[in-house]
């Protein structure tokens, strides 16, 4: 692996000069004639050349910006001199998964948006597709890592919850020679990386092949098990485990209190979202896949779950798709990146919108979304502008599918079933912020449950605390069973 290099190495104001790199991507309408990913391969001149915009900051804002940490400074330098193993190996020594954080991350909030040319108004360095090329390019293996776990310790971990986080966290304590058994809902693992986020920005042939590394590590999986109904908490614990990890993500839909939201072909998102996007032999018993929406397709909400259920729709053969948002884009969560690519592919987006009610014909399916149009006022507690409803506004539209993508809440059901265990009053679970340690000895948490709704590379930094706290938890001795 290459030295950093010296400040006389490097020669910033020449690459300030250097022309912009665009990140190459299918034609929209290819795009949403298929499921496949957006973009396109790229080759190592194309990365080399992306790398050497790279001015090396001494500051490195892009490293503070990211969420684990990635050194991203020293893995584009390793790039630039066609070093792809090695800068491959740098990105993996903090994210477990840099193949898929760099697809889907959003790096114009992080990374991106802390490179010194977005500052400039310019186009940033595109890390997000370098880091997702180079460790795929390098091999799917991990040369970061170690290929076999260290000598067995006797302790063993339950893992609730096969997402970014549990994954991540079931990898390292392998690796440190624990015995994990990782228990999950779903058929198979990923949480909302196999079940909620699309193909065309996230192959689940990318997701399966990842947790391919985890039987190779002797993680024992068990899926279709719904901890809290066929297992206990408490009962994991009689089992032997020495430790527990709850990462069970914040995947209850918030419901819409309007008239309608029962009639046929009004969808929640995360249902929508896995009929549409998931391979049948992994869906649940009793959810079957959903392949038409009809012509006209309503989203209400505006984050970036929002964005995949209009890409989806479109991609589904509707004819008109529209996102419906009640304040304007300027307070809008999310990808700006997604949103482009929306609009691309055909979406519309409506500003100051909000549904007022839906309504349906004799046979009980969805026709009619009633709205009413929004102006903002004051400033929340958060800082944005609160909507109020404009007098005598309201109006209708002929839909023939809803979507409602208004955001995700934990699950307050499960953790109400775990005896001790503190939660925050939104139905969090409470941590040690510095451990992940719940008010239950040998029981930690990480991820969506601790956090709420968040990133998949906040997910994997949880999983990585995690790991280290539990590891640190089990060498001293101790023991989910000492309460």
């Amino acid at each position: 692996m290459l030295p950093r290099p010296n400040s006389k190495a490097v020669d910033r104001r020449a690459r300030l000069g250097l022309p912009e790199v665009d990140t190459p991507r299918r034609p929209p309408p290819d795009r949403v004639s298929d499921f496949e990913e957006a973009w396109t391969d790229v080759t190592l001149q194309w990365a080399r050349d992306a790398a050497l915009r790279c001015i090396q900051c001494p500051a490195a804002p892009c490293v503070k910006a990211c969420p684990v940490g990635n050194d991203i400074p020293y893995a584009l330098w390793q790039l630039e001199h066609g070093r792809v193993e090695d800068a491959a190996e740098v990105f993996r020594a903090t994210n477990s998964m840099p193949e898929i954080c760099g697809r889907i991350c959003p790096q114009a909030e992080l990374c991106e948006g802390a490179c010194v040319y977005t500052k400039q108004n310019r186009a940033p360095v595109p890390i997000g597709r370098l880091e997702a090329w180079v460790t795929e390019e390098a091999g799917t293996t991990g040369s970061g890592f170690p290929l076999s776990p260290a000598g067995p310790t006797g302790r063993r971990v339950a893992i609730v919850g096969a997402g970014p986080a549990g994954i991540t966290a079931a990898e390292r304590l392998a690796l440190r020679g624990h015995s994990v058994t990782l228990f999950d809902a779903w058929p198979e693992a990923g949480g909302l990386l196999l079940y909620g986020i699309p193909r065309f920005k996230l192959s689940p042939d990318r997701v399966t092949g990842r947790v391919r590394r985890l039987g190779g590590l002797g993680i024992r999986r068990q899926y279709a098990t719904r901890i809290g109904d066929d297992i206990g908490v408490d009962d994991l614990v009689s089992r032997g485990f020495d430790a527990v990890l709850l990462a069970v993500g914040a995947g209850i839909g918030r419901p819409l209190s309007t008239e309608g939201v029962a009639l046929d072909g009004v969808h929640q998102a995360t249902p929508f979202l896995v009929r549409t996007n998931t391979a049948a032999d992994l869906l649940p018993p009793g959810m079957e896949p959903l392949d038409s929406v009809g012509e006209r397709v309503a989203i209400i909400g505006g984050g970036d779950t929002a964005m995949d259920c209009v890409r989806t729709a479109l991609r589904l053969g509707a004819r008109e798709a529209t996102v419906w948002y009640r304040r304007t884009e300027a307070e809008m969560p999310g990808n700006p990146r997604d949103r482009e690519l929306a609009i691309q592919e055909g979406a519309r987006l409506e500003w100051l919108a909000s549904p007022l009610a839906l309504k349906g014909d004799a046979d009980g399916r969805v026709r009619t979304l009633e709205l009413v149009r929004m102006e903002l006022g004051q400033a929340d507690a958060s800082g944005r502008r609160w909507p109020s409803p404009v007098d005598g506004s309201a109006f209708e539209v002929s839909v023939d599918t809803v979507v409602l993508a208004l955001g995700y809440l934990p699950d307050a059901s499960f953790v109400s079933r775990i005896a001790d265990l503190d939660t925050e009053p939104d139905g969090r679970i409470a941590v040690d912020p510095a451990t992940g340690a719940t008010s239950r000895p040998g029981v930690f948490a990480a991820g969506d449950s601790v956090l709420g709704p968040a990133l998949v590379v906040d997910a994997v930094a949880h999983g990585i605390r995690a790991s280290e706290s539990i590891h640190a938890f089990l060498a001293s001795g101790g023991s989910a069973a000492a309460r």
